[in-house]
This record gives structure tokens, C-alpha cells and sequence, in this order.
């Protein structure tokens, strides 16, 4: 069992099963050391968690717990990506959030806490990263949160 293997059973995290693509899209893609992962929402075996309107439907925490699940279906997707190994994480890069609130709503950067939080909480240091966070309209599937992520990888040993 590798480092972040341990630390996902010490915090009793266990990362989702995840769906094929909805659309014309692939999941994730290498651009040399760097993983590019497709934009997630809070979906957890199938079904949307959140949906709504950030500060209107849906209050600060869930959409907190909404990028907390964003984070952990990007976290799967990089588990299947690197075929189990998440040890070859070198550093997660940048991290993009996009939060469907109200016109008014002003804490974009407090619902995107959520997802960086949890990618310190298992990867430690190799977890920080920089972050955009961004209002939106609307989201995919009605969701109050989508996340998208960038990760520097080893190669294969």
C-alpha cells in the first residue's frame, strides 16, 4: 500500500466509482508530466448531490461538501489515470472552481475551500496549489459546483 493508499484508509475515504463521460469529451489526458482532469461535479454512484443555486437552494456548507465531492470524483479519476499508483502524484498544479450562485453571492472562494482542503487533507504539501474560483450561471445536471484539476505526475517505475 502506497503513502496515499495509507493516508485515504486512515481517513477512512474510500474514492467513487466513476461514470463514463456524458458527452463528447475524454476524462482526463496527459500533456507530458502534466494530467489535465475534465471538470466534476458532486456526483456519487450516479447520482447529483447539491443541485441549486449556491445561497439560494443551497447553503455555504453544502456547496463546501459539494467541491469536497467534486475533488474526491477528480481523485478517482487520477487513480484511474495513473492505474492505481496515486503515489505518482508530484504535485497537484492548479485546481478551477466553478460555483452556480446568486448574482450577489460573494463567497466563491470559501465553496472552493471544500475541494482544496481535501486534496491537502490526502496528499499533504503535493496537495497545494493555485486556484481560480468563478461564479456561473448554471452548471451541467443542474450542479452547484464543478471542479477541474491539473496535476504534475511521475512516470511509471
Amino acid at each position: 500500500m502506497g503513502d496515499v493508499s495509507a493516508r485515504l484508509s486512515e481517513l477512512g475515504i474510500v474514492l467513487p466509482s466513476i461514470a463514463s463521460p456524458s458527452g463528447n469529451y475524454i476524462p482526463y489526458r496527459f500533456a507530458g508530466n502534466l494530467l489535465f482532469v475534465s471538470g466534476q461535479i458532486p456526483r456519487i454512484d450516479g447520482v447529483e448531490h447539491f443541485a441549486g443555486v449556491v445561497g439560494q437552494d443551497v447553503s455555504l456548507e453544502e456547496g463546501y461538501q459539494a467541491a469536497r465531492l467534486c475533488a474526491l470524483n477528480i481523485l478517482a479519476r487520477v487513480n484511474d489515470a495513473l492505474d492505481g499508483d496515486l503515489d505518482r502524484v508530484v504535485a497537484c498544479v492548479q485546481v478551477r472552481g466553478f460555483v452556480n450562485a446568486k448574482a450577489d453571492f460573494k463567497g466563491h472562494p470559501a465553496i472552493l475551500d471544500g475541494a482544496s482542503d481535501l486534496f491537502v487533507e490526502i496528499l499533504g504539501e503535493k496537495g497545494r496549489h493555485v486556484r481560480t474560483a468563478l461564479g456561473a450561471g448554471s452548471l451541467p445536471r443542474g450542479s452547484s459546483v464543478e471542479v477541474d484539476a491539473v496535476f504534475e505526475v511521475a512516470a511509471k517505475s
